[in-house]
């Protein structure tokens, strides 16, 4: 199982064409023998297709190749971190995370137990705010150097990572929400897997969502109906000025967290407005979705996330509608 783990191999000598920017992960995986050929011949910024798919499925197995129906077909972002998923025997913890959702009463995409264990993993790469050009959505047809990121990340997995996802996904439960909670999160939840880009908040006319940009979208971009004061309520665009516009007794402490509240995190103790660097959305027992490193993301509230926590604000009580 997951024959590549630990093959972690050096750079070799072929030199890769200097217009890509995965140059370190395709040297490793045509070296490791993820992916046929040389860096010199790797076609980096070709469609992934579904043949070259199959043929790194069964190296990271160490199996032999199932061709597929079409192996021309082009291989959408959803869908290579689906079959790495599925590769990496963790199509079960997908399956958790999913139904956990849908039995909090929200209704995900397909795509969303797949998308959230793959960035758990960091599968998919942040490219610099210069290079977000090259950020790709779910349904966009993957590039052989984003197969190659993903392919060198699999090969620094161990089996304590891959046992991690399992944990989690095996203890994430979410609180039943309904009414405005409800709609709000389901509106977070339908954008998972959208990668991080500077200064986006509006995935139809950019490539996706920095952290307070996911906060506009979901609180005061989207159509609520009956729900104008939402809107209203949130007017700073950074995650420092949405933390100042909640004064200090209005601030909801870490216990008192509910679904929908708008997490904020910064330096100092106790934290200031012009100290908070990042803020995401409350899903409740203990997990939070937002725009990071990893895109639109589920994480859980430990680790930096814990330490960091400064205050949340409750957006659906100040617009009267709890």
């Amino acid at each position: 199982m997951v024959a590549a783990f630990g093959l972690f191999a050096p750079p070799g000598s072929a030199t890769v064409p200097a217009s890509s920017w995965a140059l370190p992960q395709i040297e490793a995986v045509t070296a490791s023998g993820l992916f046929d050929g040389t860096a010199e011949t790797f076609r980096a910024d070709d469609p992934l297709t579904s043949g070259a798919l199959a043929q790194l499925v069964a190296a990271v197995r160490g199996q032999a190749v199932v061709p597929p129906v079409d192996a021309t077909a082009q291989v959408s972002i959803a869908h290579l971190d689906a079959t790495l998923v599925a590769a990496l025997d963790l199509r079960d913890a997908a399956r958790s995370v999913d139904a956990a959702t849908r039995q909090a009463g929200l209704k995900p995409p397909a795509r969303f137990g797949t998308e959230v264990v793959a960035r758990l993993l960091h599968l998919r790469v942040n490219h610099p705010a210069a290079q977000d050009a090259l950020e790709l959505q779910p349904q966009e047809a993957a590039t052989r150097a984003e197969a190659a990121y993903s392919a060198a990340q699999i090969l620094g997995l161990h089996g304590t990572d891959l046992d991690g996802v399992r944990s989690l996904a095996a203890v994430l439960w979410l609180p039943p929400v309904t009414g405005f909670q409800q709609r709000v999160l389901q509106t977070a939840v339908s954008l998972i897997g959208y990668p991080y880009v500077w200064g986006g908040e509006v995935e139809r006319t950019e490539r996706g969502f920095d952290c307070s940009g996911f906060v506009w979208r979901v609180f005061k971009l989207a159509k609520y109906a009956e729900a104008r004061e939402l809107a209203q309520t949130i007017r700073g665009r950074t995650a420092a000025e949405l933390s100042a516009e909640v004064p200090k007794g209005r601030r909801i402490a870490f216990d008192d967290l509910e679904p929908a509240d708008v997490l904020f995190f910064g330096a100092g103790h106790p934290a200031k407005p012009r100290n908070i660097e990042h803020t995401g959305i409350y899903l409740g027992g203990g997990w939070m979705i937002h725009a990071s490193g990893n895109g639109v993301a589920l994480n859980p509230l430990t680790g930096w996330y814990r330490t960091a926590f400064a205050w949340a604000r409750r957006p659906l009580a100040e617009a009267g509608l709890t």
